[in-house]
């Protein structure tokens, strides 16, 4: 993803999620965590593949979020 901002990092995440196939609670929670990635950075922040898939596999493995 190419957004700056929790705002539209979340908005993004959803719709790319809904594209993608996930169902509208899926979509939902990937969008929960990439915009908490990018609230826990200083700034403008921008979050990668790698960080949304490792959080994304942590809240799987813990049940929690990022």
């Amino acid at each position: 993803m190419d957004v700056t901002g929790a705002g539209d990092t979340v908005l993004a995440a959803y719709t790319l999620g809904l594209a993608t196939g996930a169902s509208a609670l899926e979509a939902a929670h990937i969008a929960n965590i990439a915009g908490s990635l990018v609230v826990m950075k200083r700034g403008t922040a921008t979050v990668s593949r790698e960080e949304l898939l490792e959080a994304i596999h942590r809240a799987a493995v813990t049940g929690s979020g990022a």
